[in-house]
């Protein structure tokens, strides 16, 4: 195994290790979103990947209107972090107490529909968008953009803000004390129903801000957020339930491993690794790597 990887060329692994942060890293800023959304509310979002690829058609048309990219970040995150509000008032707030199945079932029911009305209205060709950024610098053999290293940062300034707001932001310890007793905190006179209508609207937004910091790296399209979302359930499932640090870890850990895997095998074969250690996770540490006690 070692004389395997030993002749690898170091620069074909380099070159493979900054693939795997940079998607590793808007990996974590989907799964974040994700779970948030589960750790605070126990709400599996099955819709979270359309809301990802609302924000990238968001932010498309906000591109084409003004020509600012970083006005479409900012205006995609607010535009389906609003969106993502409404589905909770109006779906899922009714559904508190009630069986998780009946959420999963709603949050599914979105995604369909939210799917489908992109298909209709955007229609099946896949839109570009340009990057704000097309300088490249070189990388051995390879003229690397360095968008890819700015989404990259930018990713982990965002998670990084996120945890500081969750710190010591008022909000913030509203939210943690509503993950800790949802009853005390209402007791406590923290409005509990809009504490979980502001966490679902962050999440939404963060999904939605992933997906135009994606969409200049490939095609948007109605379907864009299928592969991303299962992959980011794999890291919530794998980094714990409701732990931002575990998804961020799992999510770069995941990515490395499929790049890596990828100098042996077809990137889409290299897939197969991720469910391999999902698998792995659910047999030896079911509640996840970096699980959070509730």
């Amino acid at each position: 195994m070692l004389a395997v990887i030993s002749a690898i060329p170091f620069d074909l692994l380099l070159i493979q290790t900054v693939n795997g942060i940079v998607t590793g890293m808007i990996l974590a800023l989907v799964a974040s979103g994700l779970t948030l959304i589960f750790g605070i509310m126990d709400v599996v979002n099955f819709a979270h990947g359309e809301l990802f690829m609302l924000g990238a058609y968001v932010g498309v048309i906000v591109m084409v209107a003004t020509g600012n990219f970083w006005l479409a970040l900012i205006i995609s995150f607010l535009v389906i972090a609003l969106l993502g509000a409404v589905i909770q008032i109006v779906t899922l707030r009714p559904l508190i107490g009630r069986d998780p199945l009946n959420t999963i079932l709603v949050t599914f029911g979105f995604s369909l529909i939210l799917q489908n009305f992109a298909l209709w209205y955007f229609g099946p060709v896949a839109r570009r968008m340009p990057a704000p950024i097309l300088s490249h610098f070189t990388l051995f053999y390879l003229d690397y953009p360095w968008y890819r290293l700015v989404i990259a940062g930018l990713s982990a300034a965002i998670i990084g803000g996120f945890w500081l707001f969750l710190k010591y932001s008022k909000f913030g310890v509203w939210i943690r004390a509503t993950t800790q007793d949802r009853v005390m905190a209402q007791a406590m006179g923290i409005p509990v129903p809009w504490v979980l209508t502001g966490v679902f609207a962050l999440g939404a937004g963060m999904a939605a801000a992933s997906g135009v910091l994606f969409a200049p790296l490939v095609g948007v399209d109605h379907s864009m957020g299928l592969d991303w979302v299962l992959k980011a359930f794999i890291v919530v499932v794998v980094g714990g339930m409701g732990s931002l640090g575990g998804s961020v870890v799992a999510a770069i850990f995941i990515s490395l491993l499929e790049s890596y895997a990828s100098i042996w095998v077809n990137p889409s074969q290299a897939v197969i690794v991720s469910f391999v250690v999902l698998i792995l996770t659910l047999l030896f540490k079911p509640t996840g790597l970096f699980a959070t006690p509730k």
